[in-house]
């Protein structure tokens, strides 16, 4: 990820979730909010619920590599979290990336 620095602060997080706009999918949710710098931040959040700690890492790496190859489409400047869903444990990863675009583009965050 060569513009993109890692959003890791709970109160990054909170105030994305309390401030950001935000859109949900069948396997993922974005939230997104601009933020003062010119890089973009990204989070990834994967519940518990969703599994173990295997299981939630290979999620987390899933959806980094979504984003890496696709990182070039988004504007700098702007905190983006991904939040997994539930059917993002068995979905095909070119969904993954279809999905994260489709998402991106409604809330504005990708590039022209």
């Amino acid at each position: 990820m060569l513009r993109t620095d890692s959003l890791k602060r709970n109160g990054d997080f909170r105030a994305l979730y309390a401030r950001g706009k935000s859109f949900a999918g069948v396997y993922l949710a974005i939230y997104t909010r601009q933020n003062r710098v010119k890089r973009t931040r990204l989070g990834l959040t994967v519940s518990t619920k969703l599994g173990n700690a295997v299981t939630r890492n290979r999620i987390r790496r899933r959806l980094r590599e979504a984003y890496r190859l696709n990182e070039a489409f988004f504007r700098p400047g702007a905190d983006i979290v991904i939040v997994a869903r539930s059917r993002a444990l068995t979905a095909d990863f070119k969904d993954l990336q279809a999905e994260l675009l489709s998402l991106g583009a409604r809330l504005g965050v990708l590039q022209r």
